[in-house]
């Protein structure tokens, strides 16, 4: 089966099932306003416990309805009826701001909050959420405020978000007689045929003037936005706050972009020797960045990758593989592009069924294939939390890290098993992806570093947003790319830029590269010992900040050295790479 399976969280729109849990969604919401009286016992341990209780069982019950609604949209982006629902939901989530706003107050205000928590299992087991509630607190702002700003977030910044999504997701690309979806276009640049890769990256870019403007201001909408209420709510702007969300200091994201930088020279050196061996001479143009080299033209089936995927998993842990088997054979993934499906790909974590869901666009590339394990190493990150507090949640910069990991079991078989041109090949491909990670992630920080920082005072049009796109490209890509073909419209098609609750979505994947490289780095010192640590450190994600999880690992993620360590083996892929294209 080709497509995902939806029934597991509901048959259908019209069931009973869906209906009834819809019914019983707004008596959830009414039992949860309620408990505005209750914060003014001063009965901690009972009003917290009762609290936690309810919103256990409210989380399961939105997270239910939330997942299919946004499931069934994500392959089918112009269906009225999700929309439809989906609006319901948000709209009916906003009466809760103002409960949420009091709890987190009442949290704020208890004394001795440390001897409460420790009262109880229960309550130690949410401890740390807890506290982080009350460190967001002063960042909050009074009840009606939230209320008002949540309620107006349903007809702006998420609207705003939609219309991208549909606008990309729905623009039509004319190219050779026919009409492909953007998705399609874009595999086509890493087809063999050079004429047709600069063809498609052309189409590609002409096909985005039918809708630039539009989606230009959606962007000024969404950092707009931010930007308001980053300043309103007292952060120094968004990524103060995307860091405080992501439990992971600024130390920590200065060290790794300082030793991303230092080894920007070294990606430079690999695409400018790309660019020669493709017979180029003036950089590597943006149409070849994929482009495919060696003798290894390998197109994979569904099932021949499930089982290259199984085979190299298992090498890993039984654990792993079961929870792939259980992906390929309960139809947890919907594989192929179409019309109206989104871009990309992504995994959903469906605790309600403790089962994940993964959308991809598979037309069977070698790249393919990693993108499926990529998104099975969050979908076993899901396993494993499946067990853990319900109300937590892993952050952006360790979501990456299952994942990647993952890849880099698939990556480093397939290149221990080529030889000559298939080694190159492979090799090749695994660079694509790095440099994506490292230097393609630093241009789109610097590129939303500076929409935020203009947005302030201007009004960023399409063509001030192709500008500042194609100068964070000139500065991370340098000379290692043709300057007369970069990409002035990554912005555009990323889905990435165009959200009001999580702005700077590029670092974290530097970061879920580069620790999964470190822990792969002690997973082959330790050997099959380390899996159990492995699992227990992914479990720990949705209790613990950033640096306390890695020192679980024995890794000191603050420090510079760490991640000039895990680009060294980068740098050494580059050097295999030099030397086999001599």
């Amino acid at each position: 089966m080709e497509n995902w399976d939806l029934t597991k969280l509901y048959p259908s729109y019209e069931s009973d099932e869906f209906q009834n849990d819809l019914k019983k969604f707004d008596q959830a919401v009414d039992k949860t306003n309620a408990f505005k009286e209750r914060f003014k016992s001063d009965d901690y341990q009972l009003v917290i416990t009762n609290f936690l209780l309810n919103q256990v069982e409210l989380s399961m019950l939105v997270r239910r309805l939330a997942s299919f609604i946004s499931l069934s949209q994500a392959t089918n982006t112009t269906d009225p009826v999700s929309s439809k629902y989906m609006m319901g939901l948000m709209r009916k989530q906003t009466e809760l701001t103002e409960v949420y706003t009091m709890w987190s107050d009442y949290i704020s205000s208890v004394p001795e909050l440390d001897n409460v928590l420790d009262s109880s299992d229960f309550l130690k087991e949410h401890a740390y959420n807890l506290k982080n509630t009350v460190k967001s607190n002063k960042f909050n702002l009074d009840k009606e405020m939230e209320t008002l700003l949540s309620k107006l977030g349903q007809s702006s910044g998420s609207l705003w978000s939609k219309m991208q999504g549909v606008l990309t997701s729905t623009l039509e690309v004319e190219f050779n007689g026919e009409i492909l979806t953007l998705p399609e276009i874009i595999n086509k640049q890493e087809t063999s045929d050079p004429k047709v890769r600069k063809a498609a990256y052309e189409a590609e870019l002409a096909a985005y003037k039918k809708i630039d403007k539009a989606v230009a201001f959606a962007m000024n909408g969404i950092k707009g936005q931010v930007n308001t209420l980053s300043e309103k709510r007292g952060y120094s702007g968004a990524l103060e706050r995307t860091l405080i969300n992501s439990r992971m200091k600024e130390e920590t994201l200065n060290a790794m972009i300082s030793a991303m930088k230092d080894y920007l020279p070294e990606f430079r050196k690999y695409l400018k020797r790309k660019g020669e061996y493709l017979g180029h001479k003036n950089g590597l143009p943006w149409y070849d960045l994929y482009a495919p080299i060696g003798e290894s033209s390998k197109e994979f089936t569904i099932p021949e990758a499930q089982d290259y995927i199984l085979k190299n998993f298992s090498t890993f842990s039984e654990h792993l593989r079961s929870v792939a088997e259980r992906a390929f054979t309960g139809n947890w993934i919907d594989y192929k592009p179409y019309k109206g499906k989104r871009g990309g790909a992504f995994c959903a974590n469906l605790r309600p069924i403790n089962e994940s869901r993964i959308l991809s666009n598979f037309t069977g590339g070698f790249g393919d294939v990693i993108t499926l394990a990529h998104e099975l190493g969050h979908a076993y990150h899901g396993d494993n939390i499946f067990t853990e507090n319900p109300l937590g949640s892993y952050t952006m910069p360790l979501a990456e890290t299952a994942s990647t990991f993952c890849e880099t079991i698939v990556k480093k078989a397939a290149l221990k098993d080529a030889k000559g041109d298939e080694k190159l090949s492979i090799l090749e491909s695994d660079l694509q992806g790095t440099t994506a990670v490292i230097v393609d992630i630093m241009s789109r920080y610097i590129f939303e570093s500076n929409v935020f920082d203009e947005q302030k005072t201007n009004f960023l049009d399409e063509n001030k947003l192709k500008e500042l796109m194609l100068d964070a490209q000139k500065q991370t890509y340098g000379d290692g790319l043709d300057p007369d073909y970069l990409h002035p419209y990554m912005w555009l098609w990323k889905p990435h830029y165009y959200s009001t609750g999580l702005s700077f979505y590029n670092f974290p994947y530097a970061f879920g590269l580069l620790f999964a490289k470190g822990l792969y780095g002690v997973y082959q010192q330790e050997g099959p010992e380390f899996t159990e640590k492995y699992d227990e450190l992914l479990k720990a994600t949705v209790n613990m900040d950033v640096e306390d999880v890695a020192l679980m690992a024995g890794i000191d993620v603050t420090k510079k050295e760490f991640w000039k360590t895990s680009l060294e083996v980068i740098k050494e892929d580059i050097d295999l790479f030099l030397k086999l294209t001599k």
